[in-house]
């Protein structure tokens, strides 16, 4: 058996086919080399009790045990039986309980005293934690021979404890690992020999021995230290060396044009840009000014004026001849881009309608002499959604393949095939976490040569999952508010336990409109339940909520009805609208404008508000159900407001209890504006899973060990050393360990990821 090849038998030679297939199903372990990277989630020790007390409701569960009592109760008139067992670990005790003929072997085997592994469901009966017919092994036996056997097998050993699952509990998990652990030995090493032994880490062969068959504590830090570092590295590697691969594609350098639209635009700004703007939009710049692609993530606080960083870059690549398109995920965010981008331009020109009607001259926008307030140059700014007229549609694609139109604001629209561009040079997109891999590439890849990408997000990342997820990415931050921003007072309205708090909240909503204000209020869902698809809408068919019923169990408050109550009754004489995905554009539009405007007080909405919504009269902001949206999702929907002069307000409504996690989520976000703390809050809460995404799966599936949260000092480390590596050796011809364990990451799905990146 080779090297590679043993990592890569399937596990049904091994393991037969029933295991395999439970393996597959349920695990996604495939081959040997998976199973081997099925690492403990904890380790038992022998004599050692679990303390029951804390084992979680509803989770299978694996726990060391030992017998207090076991008792046989008979029920239905003597016909059924029912074993009751009871284990304690000195301080807890949990109840088993096995039925019918399932009671004879345990009833023998499970007597007082008796130490054992148990693994089931946990759940409640009669006020009191079950398993409910439980696996077990033994872990002592009744005879000498046998108790020495079992001395032997388990006496000063860490029993491991494997994620497992309801049809394969974990010692026979373990066993499977015995069948397969010799295989270890042919371990490919990626880690090169002078960084292994300048770090001291353990041989991989011998980390993977002893994460699965540790004899001591030491040997289980050593192997993870190890296994950490590996996942770290060779996922650096793989980026880095896709950064280095993008210095080597060709680009059209879009150096700023003296005299043109951006000096024009720059000199008319009413405002002074801040310290943050200045310095990213220089690190951009730069980057246009190379002739190999920009690949830059800009993230940056709400509200710290990531669009005007971005119009600067996409004037510059205009001035520069080529065109500039913005994605945005949403065609109200979309909307709002192309009125807030057209209005940011159009105030400083004498004549709008000249603007966006200048005609082109090889890419260079030529006007008559007043865009701009006495620039040469002008663009047109066209927007393209999929819910646009033929006839407008038409003349946006025209505008486009022209290249009449400088700069595209748009939605998913963009990336269709019949979308064609004069001279594609800078793409933007904004809030990236919406967005797959794929639908990034197809834009870019509407370039004569590959344009210069800038990701955009307003969701604050921790360093090490930017390092992870968007490693491929040059990162640029923007953490400074624009002059005149005013702070946001945030407060939880706990509306069950004391309904007097929430009647004050409408009471505050009612005083900024006669103060001159505006508010939005949010809701979960839209409630037009005729429409609406999903188990949420189901829950919401079938019955009302009722007051004393648990807010976890009734449907998410709804922005048709909400608002419908506030017209009726506490906001009663206020302009109250709506706004939701499911509005005509048109009537979205509508809307929008008219709350921008000041003729709408109060705007009852969806989170299609969350980002890019800015209206600075906007001062309250009122969640409702806010426990059903994420931290780094509250954090964006209260960023609408606080945009002018006038101090913001945000009101968070839940039913959830006091001791909740969801209270302690909602109390995190109104103690701190600080969104890189929230994201850190909100990654600690949900793990990496959710954070990373559907469309980073790659790098999800590749951690196993690593947690990016608190492995910020190994994931740092690995990142350097594999950006000298490749400095030195982009192609690994030195290293071709590395090069080989790369091969085995990258299968197709995390390949077309790194690619695509």
């Amino acid at each position: 058996m080779d090297r590679v090849s043993s990592f890569d038998e399937p596990l049904k030679k091994l393991l037969g086919g029933a295991t395999a297939k439970v393996m597959a199903e349920h695990l996604d372990l495939h081959t040997v080399g998976d199973l081997l990277h099925h690492y403990p989630r904890r380790y038992e020790e022998r004599g050692k009790l679990t303390a029951l007390a804390d084992l979680p409701l509803d989770e299978h569960v694996t726990v060391v045990a030992q017998v207090a009592d076991a008792r046989i109760l008979m029920f239905n008139n003597g016909r059924g039986k029912r074993l009751e067992v009871t284990l304690t670990d000195g301080s807890g005790r949990l109840q088993l309980v096995f039925f019918g003929h399932g009671v004879h072997k345990p009833h023998k085997e499970l007597l007082p005293g008796r130490q054992a592994m148990f693994a089931g469901k946990v759940s409640v009966f009669n006020r009191k934690m079950q398993l409910a017919h439980p696996t077990y092994q033994l872990l002592d036996a009744s005879d000498a021979d046998e108790a020495t056997e079992a001395v032997d097998a388990f006496a000063g050993r860490l029993l491991p404890i494997y994620p497992a699952c309801k049809q394969l509990d974990s010692w026979r998990i373990a066993k499977a690992v015995d069948a397969v652990l010799p295989s270890a030995r042919d371990a490919v090493d990626p880690l090169p020999a002078s960084l292994r032994e300048g770090r001291g880490f353990t041989p991989l062969p011998e980390a993977l021995l002893k994460v699965h068959r540790p004899q001591t504590k030491a040997d289980i830090e050593d192997a993870k230290a190890r296994l950490k570092w590996d996942e770290a590295f060779v996922l650096q590697v793989a980026l880095a060396r896709r950064r280095y691969a993008d210095t080597q594609l060709p680009a059209v350098a879009r150096r700023p044009v003296e005299g043109g639209l951006l000096d024009a635009f720059d000199a008319k700004l009413p405002f002074t840009l801040t310290e943050g703007q200045e310095k990213v939009s220089k690190e951009i710049f730069d980057d246009l000014a190379t002739e190999h692609p920009m690949h830059r993530l800009l993230q940056g606080e709400v509200g710290s004026g990531k669009t005007m960083v971005a119009l600067r870059a996409m004037l510059t690549v205009v001035d520069a001849g080529g065109q500039a398109a913005m994605l945005a995920p949403t065609e109200v965010l979309a909307q709002q881009h192309h009125r807030s981008i057209t209005e940011m331009m159009g105030e400083l020109a004498d004549n709008w309608g000249l603007w966006r009607e200048a005609p082109l001259d090889e890419g260079r926008r030529s006007g008559d002499g007043r865009a701009l307030g006495g620039s040469e140059q002008g663009t047109k700014v066209v927007l393209l959604t999929g819910s646009m007229g033929a006839a407008a549609r038409r003349q946006a694609l025209l505008d486009l393949v022209t290249g009449e139109a400088g700069i595209v604001i748009g939605t998913h629209a963009l990336i269709e095939d019949k979308v064609q561009f004069h001279d594609l040079g800078l793409v933007v997109v904004d809030e990236q976490h919406r967005f797959g891999v794929e639908q990034r590439d197809a834009l870019r890849s509407k370039g004569k040569q590959p344009p210069h990408l800038l990701v955009m997000t307003a969701t604050p990342i921790p360093r090490t999952v930017a390092m992870t997820v968007f490693g491929d990415l040059e990162t640029s931050v923007l953490d400074q508010l624009p002059a005149g921003r005013s702070p946001i007072a945030s407060h939880v309205v706990p509306a069950k336990d004391k309904p007097h708090f929430l009647a004050r909240a409408w009471e505050r909503v009612r005083e900024e409109a006669e103060n001159g204000h505006q508010a939005y209020v949010v809701c979960p869902r839209i409630g037009d339940e005729a429409e609406e698809d999903g188990k949420g809408a189901k829950k919401a068919r079938a019955k009302k909520a009722t007051p004393d019923e648990d807010p976890e169990k009734r449907p998410p408050l709804a922005v048709l009805e909400v608002a419908d109550e506030l017209r009726k009754g506490t906001l009663a004489g206020l302009s109250v609208e709506v706004l939701h995905g499911r509005m005509h554009p048109d009537e979205k539009d509508d809307v929008m404008r008219r709350f921008a405007a000041g003729d709408v007080d109060v705007l009852v909405a969806t989170t299609v508000i969350e980002v890019g919504v800015n209206v600075p009269n906007a001062t309250a902001m009122v969640i409702m159900d806010a426990d059903r949206f994420g931290v780094s999702q509250l954090h964006q929907l209260r960023g609408r407001v606080g945009r002018g002069s006038a101090p913001g307000l945000c009101l968070l409504v839940s039913e959830a209890h006091e001791a909740s996690p969801a209270r302690a989520r909602l109390s995190a976000v109104a103690a701190t504006l600080d969104g890189f703390e929230l994201s850190r809050i909100d990654l600690e809460q949900r793990r990496e899973g959710d954070v990373l995404g559907q469309a980073q799966s790659g790098v999800r599936s590749s951690l196993r060990m690593l947690t990016v949260i608190d492995d910020e000092e190994v994931i740092a480390a690995a990142r350097e050393e594999a950006v000298a590596i490749v400095a030195a050796d982009p192609e690994l011809e030195h290293l071709p360990e590395l090069r080989t364990v790369l091969a085995a990451l990258l299968d197709k799905e995390r390949e077309e990821y790194l690619d695509k990146g």
